[in-house]
């Protein structure tokens, strides 16, 4: 993130002075150092309006004037807000008025006479200060708006990933970091042998008989582990003596701070064609 001389040299400037000679001197020397957008004003009272219309990115300040002095122009425009970095150069004859201007907003100060030298490099100096600051606020404003574009895209695929999971598979599930069911559709409480009070009304059915329990402990221990499975193959025998087989992949959740929130994931019934 750079600040070019062109840059700077294309800031907008505003010099507040009453006195003509001051505001032509200071013109001029802007001028010769290559400066083109100079706005000035003799009237201290135009200053709020002028700013909230161009958002200067300097004001040299003189602070002695009449009617409405430096010091009364840096608290207008600290309260008509919009700007939470406002470069203001002051100007003034009087030392032991620097610490005041200081403590009242100002960026920096410039005696009178003016040094011509010294005027361009404190100029130079808080023009470079305030463009990378509004580069940087502007940098931040567009990462902001990407992480809200890409979490809504996120959410929009996540939203789409579970339609069609749902629409391809036999059951969809989701669990938060507890273990509870926060999402069911299809047999997966018998299948994870996991009963679950909440879920419909009434007590939940007896457990079904007939699992084998060694292949739903490893699906369960897979679960509490926090790692993904895919295709897991597993089943159970029915009354009848046939096999009833499932095939069922689940994915761990995080949030963005790597926190754990749950499982999700899908399975399908194993036609008896497909029994492996």
């Amino acid at each position: 993130m750079m600040v070019t001389e062109q840059d700077i040299l294309n800031a907008h400037i505003l010099i507040v002075d009453d006195q003509q000679a001051n505001v032509s001197l200071l013109e001029a020397m802007l001028l010769a150092a290559g400066y083109s957008r100079i706005t000035t004003t003799q009237q201290p009272e135009t200053v709020c309006a002028l700013h909230r219309k161009h958002g200067f990115d300097l004001i040299l300040l003189d602070l002695q004037m009449p009617g409405m002095d430096g010091f009364q122009v840096m608290e207008g425009l600290k309260a008509s807000g919009g700007d939470d970095y406002l470069s203001v150069l002051v100007i003034t004859a009087q030392p032991g008025h620097k610490l005041r201007a200081l403590q009242a907003g100002a960026k920096d100060f410039v005696s009178k006479p003016f040094d011509m030298v010294e005027v361009r490099t404190r100029i130079r100096n808080l023009l470079e200060v305030r463009l990378l600051y509004r580069k940087l606020a502007a940098h931040n404003h567009a990462l902001e708006l990407e992480v809200l574009e890409r979490t809504a895209e996120l959410r929009e695929s996540e939203a789409r990933y579970r339609g069609l999971t749902e629409l391809a598979t036999d059951w969809y599930w989701e669990q938060d970091s507890a273990g509870h069911f926060t999402k069911v559709s299809g047999p997966v409480l018998e299948m994870l042998g996991i009963r679950v009070a909440g879920l419909a009304d009434g007590p939940p059915d007896p457990p079904e008989t007939g699992w084998n329990e060694a292949e739903r402990s490893a699906l369960q221990a897979r679960i509490a582990s926090r790692s993904p499975f895919l295709d897991f193959v597993f089943g159970r025998q029915l009354p009848d003596g046939s096999q009833q087989r499932f095939r069922v992949s689940g994915t761990p959740m995080f949030d963005s701070q790597c926190n754990f929130l749950g499982y999700r994931g899908y399975g399908v019934a194993i036609r008896p064609d497909h029994q492996v």
